[in-house]
């Protein structure tokens, strides 16, 4: 690998946040999000066990995808309100993650790791990427070669021994029924992951399989005709017997991939399926007509039956929506007239709990419903500080994307960068 001296200096310093109540949100003014950010972000990182110095697994139920996903929302929390208090737990954790080979497959997880929980950490090695997060340690590749790394391990996995190809949920036997089923999170994440990567570096081998993938979902029918994304399919049924049941992140993780590659290609292909996918996610929406844009995770919560990873599910629909508006402009009346209000709602329910700014789960209630945890912090988060995302800095690409040595604030934080150069890896 190559580094050269970066020719920008580096911003520095925390900006300074006084933490809000989440029921005093205003969502016009972003000083009110980031101080309703601080205190949901204090909320989420306090199911955390690690520190700066060293990574914790969450603690049970939360498996390790979770903590990949954690990072994620911090990631985005210090690139939209400007705090960098939790930078260098976020690197941390993902440095400590990497793995043998540098691909985020740890033999410590192997019992669990399934291909959408390796996505995950990928999604957060590229958002590193594309924003210059800083990557302290010399001995471990930059983050855009990790997420190269990531892309090279889901794509080896491709499987075409059924459904004419498409990555099986899960990677061991351990886990084996997974092992007959191809799953739209697995397939969406090397899409994404695809699509985010030809953009960064403008290689075209990761176009090729943005599309390949995309189009391979399209034909088996996991995404229909009007533009839903179904949870998946058997290999043994050769993938004609769809799980009609859809998730929110689901639609989410194609969604933005498409965004990114309206971007980097300039087809109106990919605009269209954008806004057509964000079209049919508006069944997460209006669980009742007095609350009729509200989000909700409308497989489960209404019932009652959202398990542990479900319920955090809206997160992950926020962050990616809001970072396609960037990308697919057209999109933005439907955040207005969606988002803005489940954010409200949203901070109406982090109203509860013993600090008074615990999370709930149904915004649709308007208020604190009593079931909180990591998910339903993440999930107010994402929404409330994805408000700010117009605010914010785009991704980088190409020779803008730099390896950062130091953290913002650091005595040589202005003299220490680099850019990466993918040929010379």
């Amino acid at each position: 690998m190559k580094f050269v001296k970066s020719l920008k200096p580096l911003a520095v310093g925390t900006a300074a946040i006084s933490a809000t109540a989440p029921k005093d949100l205003n969502i016009n003014d972003p000083s009110s999000i980031k101080g309703v950010a601080k205190t949901i972000a204090a909320g989420a990182m306090s199911y955390y066990p690690g520190d700066a110095q060293k990574f914790v697994d969450l603690p049970q139920p939360y498996y390790w995808w979770e903590a990949g996903a954690l990072m994620g929302s911090m990631l985005d929390y210090s690139h939209y309100t400007g705090d960098t208090t939790y930078d260098q737990v976020v690197a941390t954790a993902l440095l400590a993650q990497v793995g043998p080979n540098f691909d985020f497959m740890l033999p410590s997880h192997f019992g669990q790791e399934g291909n959408d929980d390796q996505s995950f950490w990928g999604f957060a090695v590229m958002a590193a990427a594309e924003r210059n997060f800083p990557q302290p340690d010399e001995n471990v590749p930059s983050w855009l070669q990790l997420g190269a790394n990531i892309f090279n391990s889901l794509a080896s996995r491709w499987n075409t021994t059924a459904c004419g190809g498409g990555l099986l949920w899960q990677i061991f036997a351990s886990n084996p029924n997974g092992l007959d089923y191809k799953n739209t999170v697995s397939n969406g994440g090397l899409f994404q992951i695809a699509a985010r990567l030809a953009r960064a570096t403008g290689n075209n081998t990761y176009l090729e399989w943005a599309e390949k993938v995309w189009d391979w979902t399209e034909a088996v029918g996991l995404i229909d005709s009007d533009f839903n994304v179904h949870d998946g399919a058997s290999s043994s049924h050769n993938c004609t017997d769809t799980n009609p049941v859809t998730f929110s992140y689901s639609a989410a993780i194609y969604l933005y991939g498409s965004a990114v590659l309206a971007n980097h290609t300039g087809d109106q292909k990919w605009v269209q399926r954008t806004e057509k996918l964000l079209g049919a996610a508006r069944s997460f929406f209006g669980p009742f007509d007095n609350a009729t844009d509200i989000m909700y995770e409308h497989a489960c919560e209404r019932v009652g039956s959202c398990n542990v990873d479900m319920r955090s599910f809206k997160a992950y629909f926020s962050r990616f929506v809001y970072a396609a508006s960037l990308f697919v402009p057209s999109i933005q009346p439907v955040i207005d007239e969606l988002w803005h209000p489940s954010a409200l709602a949203a901070a109406k329910a982090c109203s509860g709990g013993a600090s008074g700014t615990d999370c709930g789960q149904k915004w649709y209630v308007g208020g604190y419903d009593g079931i909180t945890g990591l998910g339903e912090e993440m999930c107010a988060l994402e929404t409330i500080q994805g408000l700010l995302v117009g605010q914010a800095a785009p991704p980088l690409k190409g020779s803008d994307i730099k390896v950062v040595r130091e953290f913002a604030g650091s005595s040589s934080a202005s003299k220490r960068g680099g850019r990466y150069d993918m040929r010379r890896a």
